[in-house]
């Protein structure tokens, strides 16, 4: 990583930045509705698995497999970064699929208001991933060059 430029690395920690909080947000998101409570979202939907059975399978799925993956992945970008870039990659593609898919279902369902925390909430995590793997795909040879 040491090849990379200046307005690279400063760009890859702002990721790095961002995908670490969206992680850390989704954690503590669903651990609470894990724990049974009730989380409205601002589109007037509810994360709660006692009315949709499916969210705690989500919710366990995210604690268990999609949030250490991307701790794992952040940490590994400065031990091993080869393996640390391979797996954010694979992080970055899930933030990219599950907000694409929340997003959808948003606006076909529920009719949101389109206001700052309805996009933080909903397609910043897939825009955040875009940006990684375009971010990965420019920077290729220097990343992967074996």
């Amino acid at each position: 990583m040491t090849d990379l430029s200046g307005v690279s690395q400063l760009s890859l920690y702002a990721l790095l930045a961002l995908l670490g909080g969206l992680n850390t947000l989704l954690v503590f998101w669903q651990i609470a509705v894990l724990s049974g409570r009730s989380m409205q979202n601002v589109d007037g939907s509810f994360d709660d698995w006692r009315r949709q059975h499916t969210h705690f399978g989500i919710a366990l799925a995210d604690v268990l497999i999609a949030c250490p993956l991307g701790f794992a992945a952040i940490a590994l970008v400065f031990v091993e970064p080869a393996y640390g870039h391979w797996l954010l990659a694979m992080y970055a593609f899930y933030h990219v699929w599950a907000n694409t898919v929340t997003t959808a279902t948003s606006l076909k369902f529920y009719a949101p208001k389109i206001t700052l925390a309805w996009f933080i909430v909903f397609p910043f995590g897939a825009l955040v991933g875009l940006a990684y793997l375009v971010w990965a795909a420019l920077h290729f040879t220097l990343l992967w060059d074996a």
